[in-house]
């Protein structure tokens, strides 16, 4: 990380988490795999010790329809050609320097990303039928409010990897031309993955929203490298391989650890030996494998995979499934009708921590847990 970083990451009040740096450094997929994986567990015995978060809530935002074949790496027994998903919003609050932070983790704006080229392509050959897979769930302004907050009151942004990402409704961009929905927000977005964006590789072509981030306000981003605390239980961590720049935000909550990427789409990804999904336990048996890659760019397969291993080992376990970890997909598997024997396992469907506080005349207060927007 150069010193400019650092500074401006240290200015935020973040602190640098060096504890899986030299495990990263480790050569050879295989010794890599351990070394980063016992890294981990001795990161997640330092937060396990520490704070918890303020407050978590999941803010669901749509549904959508994703090739099965990438969902699970083509190991589902199933003629069903789409997985159902729902994509949701982390909010979390944290103290940062002793005050209370806003932070939106994949606040990604739903109809701005279907211009990524394979949902755009997808889109305009089922034609209607798009809108029987598609579901819009109430905006995130109306989420927020119903939680005590508004737009204004988030200070950071950040995503777990920029696919079908359009950046410039979410910070505004420098022409004044597209204002930002959240004017006080910093993104925090590593820099491998900001500069992969301007010369994308064809096997992630197909992802990334062309125009995304073209006259974005440069002033409200935050480039990162490495591993982060954030704030009181609250830490964003490199988890590469999805794409160069991958993270998962990890948060300590009083259900115990949790770990929010889009690494694997349902828990079966993480345990597909306990999967009853139709032919995940037998090919995992099969090649001795722990992780079913969500593979829809696998040129860094191998680098993927520990970054499940290094989230498996950090988070806890499901209380009342513990084969399953707490990993919380993103854009989670959802049972539908169109996709036969493909129906999750298990759903985590939300992350319920703490009470929210909201702003009012320069202060916390929390909110009445009557205010607070149902999960979908």
């Amino acid at each position: 990380m150069s010193d400019a970083t650092e500074g401006a990451l240290r200015a935020q009040g973040f602190e640098r988490v060096t504890d899986l740096d030299d495990a990263w450094r480790v050569t050879g997929h295989g010794a890599k795999l351990r070394a980063v994986r016992g890294a981990a567990r001795g990161l997640r015995e330092k937060i396990l010790a520490g704070p918890t978060a303020k407050s978590v809530r999941t803010l669901p935002r749509t549904t959508l329809a994703y090739p099965s074949k990438f969902a699970f790496w083509s190991w589902q027994h199933s003629p069903a050609p789409f997985v159902s998903m729902t994509h949701r919003t982390l909010l979390v609050q944290c103290s940062i320097g002793g005050a209370t932070k806003n932070i939106l983790f994949n606040p990604s704006d739903v109809r701005a990303s279907r211009r990524t080229p394979y949902f755009a392509s997808m889109i305009a050959q089922i034609g209607p039928m798009s809108a029987l897979v598609a579901r819009e769930f109430d905006p995130i302004e109306a989420q927020l409010e119903a939680l005590g907050l508004s737009c204004d009151d988030v200070d950071f942004v950040a995503f777990d990897h920029l696919h079908t990402q359009d950046l410039r409704p979410i910070l505004g961009t420098s022409d004044g031309a597209i204002a930002a929905k959240y004017p006080n927000a910093k993104l925090l977005v590593p820099r491998c993955e900001w500069d992969d964006w301007d010369d994308l590789h064809p096997m992630q072509r197909a992802w990334f929203v062309p125009d995304g981030k073209q006259d974005v306000r440069a002033d409200r981003v935050l480039f990162t490298d490495g591993d982060l605390k954030l704030g009181d239980g609250v830490y964003l961590v490199r988890t590469p391989g999805h794409t160069s720049g991958n993270q998962s935000i990890v948060l300590k909550t009083d259900t115990g650890i949790w770990a929010s990427s889009e690494n694997g789409v349902c828990v079966d990804n993480y345990n597909p030996r306990a999967s009853k999904i139709p032919g995940l336990a037998s090919t995992a048996a099969l090649y001795g494998l722990d992780y079913v890659l969500n593979a829809n760019t696998p040129e860094f397969g191998a680098t993927q995979y520990t970054s499940m291993a290094l989230e498996d080992a950090l988070v806890d376990r499901a209380a009342d499934r513990p084969e399953f970890p707490q990993v919380f997909s993103s854009s989670e598997a959802t049972p539908v009708a169109f996709a036969p024997w493909l129906a999750p396992t298990y759903q985590h469907r939300e992350i319920r921590h703490g009470r929210v506080l909201r702003r009012q005349s320069g202060r916390d207060e929390r909110v009445a847990p009557a205010t607070e927007v149902a999960s979908g």
